[in-house]
């Protein structure tokens, strides 16, 4: 009898439905497999009659008004799935390593997982399932063979890291920055830190990975990762191409696969990581070089004469400028074109931040600036240099103005997820 279905015997007394195993765990109704594990969320309570034809074994609903004895009825299916993953955990020789921050978790987890791998049976958070739902659903993804756990931890509020940290009792953390994202609710970086920070209760301070050039992460105790001479791994001599960036720690050199300065501090963290789990200089950098990226994180995409920079995953004042400035760095023999869109969940300082980007943007090696959102055009209202900043209603229009414009180009795509840039490249 397999650990999960042995959790759930001990929580539901489902001995009697006469399972023998549980192949595989399911919140979408069109993933069902035989011997599959639903978790009814939400709508998916109108799908309990398919997957149950469907060959699931089990469904675990909080919205269900049939008498099928595979059915257990609890009061919240997302709480329920939350207790079951944390016991599952408990019952697994797992390590977690826990990511979180305001910019840069999803590419430092990518980084992670990928070196670690090199020695390890790894898993990581899938896609954005980094919150309530998504990191006990991505516990119940493991199986008893997996050694560490990559997991990405998001926040809006106070309260959310403490939760997930309760269900996946991380065993090494990482902090990568404090920034500006989700002001809509915390209000200033002094609270978006208090947020973040509640991981650290959770993970030993030697097991604890802080970049240490952030004001509000250099004097909390851990293990300090950063440019700057207080820092316990002093990262030196970034060099940053079309190829990759490359970067030192100590005597030793390694290459990412990856632009953009602030990913040479992704990366250096991971290299940290990869030393707490004693891991080999050469083993690192082969993982750190077979890096394979989530989409639409400063992807290329070449069409043609136009050579697409796909990160318009989500975005934030701090994200901007990394991208910003990374861009304006390369492609020196092309026709430069930013467009960005809205930045979300800022809170009342939002065109304040927007007309921070813009002026950034100006104030760099990029040829034209194309803006999109209702919250770009009132930043630029009130800009006076505006030689080179265009706003658009439609991003089809902005499509069209790329492509009218003759010569090799770049393109730097950018902005919140709700803005959906990437639908730019045609």
């Amino acid at each position: 009898m397999n650990t999960l279905l042995s959790i759930l015997n001990k929580k539901f007394g489902i001995e009697k439905l006469g399972i023998k195993k549980i192949e595989n765990v399911v919140m979408d109704s069109r993933k069902i497999e035989k011997n599959s594990l639903f978790f009814a969320i939400n709508n998916g309570n109108s799908y309990i009659q398919s997957v149950l034809d469907n060959g699931a074994a089990m469904v675990v609903a909080d919205n269900y008004h049939g008498d099928d004895k595979r059915v257990i009825k609890v009061e919240d299916t997302i709480v329920a799935m939350q207790e079951i993953a944390k016991e599952y955990r408990k019952a697994l020789d797992l390590k977690i390593v826990a990511i979180t921050g305001s910019n840069g978790k999803t590419t430092t987890k990518d980084i992670v997982y990928s070196v670690l791998k090199e020695k390890y049976r790894c898993r990581k958070t899938l896609g954005n399932y980094n919150n309530h739902i998504g990191v006990p659903y991505t516990i119940l993804q493991c199986d008893e063979q997996d050694e560490v756990l990559i997991l990405e931890m998001g926040m809006s509020n106070f309260g959310e890291i403490d939760l997930l940290c309760k269900i996946a009792l991380p065993d090494y953390g990482i902090i990568t920055n404090i920034g500006d994202s989700h002001l809509e609710f915390l209000k200033n970086r002094e609270n978006v830190c208090k947020a973040k920070t509640e991981m650290l209760k959770y993970i030993d301070p030697q097991s604890t990975i802080l970049f240490g050039d952030d004001y509000y992460l250099k004097n909390i105790p851990g293990i300090k990762v950063g440019c700057g001479n207080n820092n316990d791994f002093q990262i030196k001599n970034i060099i940053d191409n079309e190829n990759g960036v490359s970067f030192e720690i100590g005597d030793e050199k390694y290459f990412l696969p990856l632009n953009g300065t602030h990913n040479a501090f992704n990366a250096a963290m991971a290299v940290v990581v990869a030393k707490l789990f004693k891991m080999a200089y050469m083993s690192i950098n082969k993982g750190l070089e077979a890096l394979e990226i989530s989409a639409m994180r400063f992807q290329k995409i070449e069409k043609g004469e136009i050579v697409y920079i796909n990160d318009a995953y989500n975005a934030s004042p701090i994200s901007m400028d990394y991208s910003l400035e990374t861009f304006s760095n390369l492609f020196n023999d092309k026709i430069k074109i930013a467009a960005l869109g809205d930045m979300l969940e800022l809170g009342e300082k939002e065109i304040e931040y927007h007309r921070h980007v813009i002026n950034k943007a100006i104030s760099l090696n990029i040829d034209k600036i194309f803006l999109y959102g209702q919250r770009m055009k009132e930043a630029l209202g009130a800009l006076e240099d505006k030689k080179r900043v265009f706003h658009f209603d439609s991003k089809d229009d902005i499509a069209k103005q790329i492509e009218s414009i003759s010569g090799s180009r770049a393109v730097l795509l950018k902005g919140s997820r709700g803005m959906r840039m990437e639908e730019i490249i045609k």
